[in-house]
């Protein structure tokens, strides 16, 4: 998947995670870019629901047959909603990382956070 073939309405944080905004809800997963660099997706650890995340905090964990990678909240706010589609398929965060990949989502408290998240052009320049 190209840079041009990333999503418009999604943002993104440096550590790869992506934020498609609805309202003060955010549904939050990992970028194709990552799910490549993981490769085979076995397990995803979800939040629990009610947990509340600084942005930047550690929430998810996705495990692959190469590692363990931690998933960081894209912005600031409450775990409001988890898939369970990808507890049962985590294949799914590799086949579709920007539909029924998603991971969890948050209800945003500092809508502020999401100004300083990466557009789709400047993630793509930054994966390169």
């Amino acid at each position: 998947m190209s840079a041009s073939d990333i999503p418009a309405d999604l943002l993104f944080n440096t550590s790869h995670e992506w934020l498609r905004l609805d309202g003060e809800t955010a549904t939050v997963g990992i970028s194709d870019h990552a799910q490549a660099e993981l490769t085979d997706v076995v397990f995803v650890e979800l939040p629990a629901l009610g947990k509340t995340v600084d942005s930047g905090d550690p929430t998810a964990v996705v495990e692959s047959v190469k590692a363990a990678s931690d998933i960081y909240a894209p912005g600031s706010g409450e775990v409001v909603e988890v898939t369970p589609a990808v507890e049962a398929d985590p294949s799914l965060v590799n086949t579709d990382p920007y539909g029924a990949g998603w991971i969890f989502k948050l209800k945003i408290s500092k809508p502020d956070q999401v100004s300083s998240l990466l557009s789709p052009a400047a993630y793509g320049e930054m994966i390169g």
